[in-house]
């Protein structure tokens, strides 16, 4: 292919409507059709990165291997393309102007007036073409974060009415997506909003070639000939978007909506090849055809908002569709649990996993939780900070280290299980300064771990500061909780886990970055695998 073609996603009248689930499905069509594609993310906030966002903010910081912290989006991409993301796929405004400031102070515009344009959407013309550049990909998709006629997003959209003058005909077009209410009292969806959203970013210079309309109701031809006639585009090109049961049903109701044959038609690009969706169909299958259920408590201090532990849950999503399981999770909140009530919170589960996060809130009821999974054997899953939680209470609880603590929390702590890692003593930015991104760990033959994931080298990616304090490494293993993954060069303890229990793992690393509809994950298969074997041995026992 001569030149790569861009699509655009745009978003109008309200915010989460799914412009990620919308362009990660696209994307997913157009591969199932051969096509090298692949997504990246433009948001219009002045943070240089998510990093230092509140999970409350923002939802999760999703982590690539190349160590960039970026909206939790990208995720999406990787869970349904399969295709790694990396730095270019995600940009932030902040990082724009971060970079033309330093180019102004370097004196490369050679003493010219610095404006929004040419200079800024000079920058965001150039980091969109980056992907494009690579000769890696034929297509790349453009989702530009908050909604039309937001002030943070007109850079960004006069970016793209350039760019796309710029590409010149059938290569690049524009995708808006946009909410038609239903209005209960008059019985009826209402185009109105859509008309507006559109005639907004007709002011801008830019013409919808799809329409995407997110709805709760059926929209009728009637209500689809009104939009194209006065959202000026072709019936065909008005697309519907129901609400699905599940994200992983909407590149199969964007297939039989034709929207991937729509796009491809406007692109002047091959549409006759075969679609191959069968992998994805047969998880499908396997997710809405559950043949047994387990309960999955994760706890943690951000469970309000389900986004902040957004990859966790579709991780189990996918684990559970690998083991024809349906995974409940339920959400718990480590601040509320006490030594008095950790088994009350506990009922009903059959298995645990603690998740990450940072700071000293809600720690000791992330220990309680870890203690109760230990003593009772039930399956255990620590991920980073859940990890570190359970190298305390085995210090606290069976080597009698009452204090041992991790030196984020106490820096005082007479035990410092946790402390700090040597690269980070000198840290004094906040953003992009964490261990991040995809580290080596080789795993021991004759462990649990090195069982679930069959190989001794492995790559995962992180995102912390504190570390596995090595000088109780000795004391830890001769009682009972022995280190089975090491970082090769650092010798940094990467996994840990007690060999005397059903299944108790933790990991520095965050697995779920890596889980995907067609590979998910093989420590979230065990872990799945291993909570319905306990559960079903623990029936069997009962009955007996």
């Amino acid at each position: 292919m001569s030149q790569t073609k861009y699509i655009f996603v745009t978003g109008g009248v309200t915010s989460s409507l799914g412009k990620g689930i919308i362009a990660a499905s696209l994307a997913k069509l157009l591969q199932a059709r051969g096509y090298r594609t692949t997504i990246q993310k433009l948001d219009p906030y002045i943070n240089v990165d998510p990093g230092t966002l509140n999970p409350y903010e923002h939802g999760e910081c999703y982590v690539t291997d190349d160590g960039a912290e970026t909206d939790l989006d990208l995720g999406h991409y990787e869970r349904f393309l399969n295709v790694r993301t990396s730095q270019a796929n995600n940009v932030t405004t902040g990082r724009i102007y971060q970079s033309v400031i330093e180019k102004e102070r370097r004196g490369e515009f050679l003493g010219k007036t610095v404006q929004v344009v040419p200079h800024i959407t000079n920058e965001i013309k150039e980091r969109i073409q980056i992907l494009g550049n690579s000769g890696d990909y034929d297509i790349v998709i453009t989702e530009i974060g908050g909604t039309v006629g937001d002030i943070e997003s007109l850079p960004y959209i006069e970016a793209v009415r350039q760019l796309l003058w710029e590409l010149g005909d059938n290569n690049g077009i524009v995708i808006h997506l946009t909410l038609v209410p239903y209005l209960s009292a008059a019985g009826e969806l209402k185009t109105k909003p859509t008309q507006h959203s559109v005639k907004t970013l007709m002011e801008s210079g830019i013409k919808a070639d799809i329409l995407v309309c997110r709805t709760e109701h059926e929209i009728s031809e009637e209500i689809k000939q009104k939009l194209a006639l006065f959202c000026n585009v072709k019936k065909e090109a008005v697309i519907q978007s129901i609400d699905a049961s599940t994200i992983y049903d909407v590149p199969v109701l964007m297939q039989e909506e034709g929207l991937d044959i729509v796009a491809l038609e406007k692109l002047d690009l091959a549409k006759d090849t075969e679609t191959n969706l069968e992998q994805w169909e047969q998880f499908l299958k396997k997710h809405k055809n559950p043949k047994n259920k387990v309960t999955i408590g994760l706890v943690g201090k951000y469970v309000e908002l389900q986004d902040s532990y957004k990859s966790i849950l579709e991780s189990f999503i996918h684990a559970g569709a690998a083991n024809e399981v349906n995974v409940e999770v339920k959400s718990i909140h480590s601040e509320y649990i006490s030594k008095g009530n950790v088994e009350k919170k506990m009922q009903g589960l059959d298995g645990i996993l603690v998740a990450p996060g940072f700071g000293e809130r809600g720690i000791e009821g992330k220990i309680y939780a870890v203690t109760y999974a230990r003593e009772n054997d039930i399956p255990f899953l620590g991920i980073c900070l859940g990890m570190q939680m359970a190298v305390i209470e085995f210090a606290r609880n069976v080597l009698n280290l009452p204090d041992a603590n991790s030196t984020e929390m106490d820096e005082e702590t007479q035990h410092p299980v946790i402390s700090l890692m040597e690269e980070q003593k000198l840290v004094t930015d906040m953003g992009g300064t964490m261990r991040l991104g995809a580290w080596d760990c080789e795993l021991k033959k004759d462990s649990l771990v090195y069982k679930i994931y069959g190989e001794t080298d492995i790559t995962e990616r992180h995102r912390h500061r504190f570390e596995f304090n090595n000088e109780y490494r000795a004391k830890m293993e001769d009682a009972g909780l022995m280190a089975t993954g090491l970082n090769p060069k650092t010798g940094l303890v990467e996994v840990i886990e007690l060999p005397s229990h059903p299944w108790f793992i933790g990991v520095q690393y965050h697995p779920e970055y890596k889980s995907t509809v067609a590979n998910p994950h093989p420590l979230f298969v065990g872990f799945v695998k291993a909570v319905l074997a306990q559960k079903q041995k623990q029936t069997n026992a009962s009955l007996a």
